[in-house]
């Protein structure tokens, strides 16, 4: 004979079966974007596959966004991160990066000469020293210490773009574009350079884990000292286990006016999507200006803590790197304008 709580238990588990069946198919869902991997601009594809082999045998997600940013970084020939990126005003090559993983540590390192892994750095300071972010020498003391070889950043390329600028020592910064794997710039830098398209990568992995990191030389022939949003937690990155991750690629200081990653985050914690949430921040940066501003870009891109990404730009022509299970492609992001 049933007693009276048994049948009551058979009940409630019976009226649970739909919302736990649904539940299972939400956890399928999530379960077949992980792993999953996406960098800012298309020159991004390189830094996903080394993503990718961390991400693909198992590894986290925080060895797979350093993994990936290591590899702009060594590249002489993009010269907005890392080893041949352009110099400041002066001559002098000066890096910013920031790592963050999903429990919140975060390390990070600013105006960092003549080291090319800045974004190793970064993370040695997560977790060997009580602090977030470093800069200049006491940034260069430190990764010595830890023994990373110092290197000369500035590369003949770079060097030849700066005396040529040095020339007419016109500063105008020019907003990044890209289209078919080309880059357009209107009043382009010496030699039709691009000016700033740092780096951003973002990783899920297969425990469910967030990490991210961003890398940058910063804008071509800044005053010395320039520190832009890559460095600074919220704004070039934000990392939320629970929710998901932002990062930025622009015009720097307008990100730092409304803490663009952590803006980003925040929205999709209320319920927007990645897309919607970059789209969201883009907006606010678009608010500050009374007319509309065409030499200036400013972009986001997210992954939220289910696998979903998207991206979002101020100007047309920004695209982002994905890398998943099912391969590579590239995303073209929507703009405002």
């Amino acid at each position: 004979m049933l007693l009276r709580r048994d049948l009551l238990r058979m009940l409630g588990l019976s009226a649970a079966l739909p919302s736990l069946a649904a539940a299972a198919r939400a956890v399928d869902v999530a379960e077949t974007r992980r792993p999953v991997v996406i960098s800012t601009w298309t020159f991004g594809e390189a830094a996903n596959a080394a993503a990718w082999d961390v991400l693909a045998d198992g590894g986290a997600a925080l060895d797979a966004v350093e993994a990936g940013a290591r590899v702009p970084e060594a590249d002489p020939d993009n010269h907005s991160v890392g080893l041949g990126g352009y110099p400041d005003r002066d001559g002098r090559v000066t890096l910013d990066a920031s790592i963050m993983d999903h429990a919140g540590n975060l390390g990070a390192v600013a105006c960092l000469e003549d080291v090319v892994h800045a974004v190793s750095v970064a993370r040695r300071v997560m977790e060997k020293t009580p602090h977030v972010l470093l800069v200049g020498e006491g940034a260069l003391g430190f990764a010595l210490a830890e023994g990373f070889p110092r290197q000369n950043l500035l590369t003949p390329a770079a060097e030849h773009a700066w005396r040529e600028w040095l020339q007419t020592a016109r500063y105008a910064p020019q907003p990044n574009i890209e289209r078919s794997n080309r880059y357009s710039l209107p009043d382009a830098l010496p030699g039709g350079e691009r000016n700033h398209d740092t780096i951003g990568i973002l990783a899920l992995d297969r425990g469910g884990h967030l990490a991210g990191a961003c890398t940058t030389s910063g804008m071509a022939f800044k005053l010395h000292g320039r520190v832009g949003d890559s460095p600074i937690s919220g704004a070039g990155l934000f990392v939320d286990g629970e929710v998901g991750a932002a990062s930025a690629t622009g015009v720097g200081e307008e990100c730092l006016r409304v803490c663009g990653s952590h803006t980003v985050v925040e929205l999709m914690r209320q319920g927007r999507s990645p897309e919607q949430a970059c789209r969201e921040a883009v907006e606010r940066i678009a608010r500050r200006h009374r007319t509309p501003r065409k030499d200036l870009q400013m972009a986001f891109v997210a992954l939220s803590a289910d696998g979903r990404h998207g991206g979002y730009s101020l100007q047309p022509g920004f695209a982002y790197a994905v890398r998943t299970s099912a391969g590579t492609r590239q995303v073209e992001a929507p703009s405002l304008t």
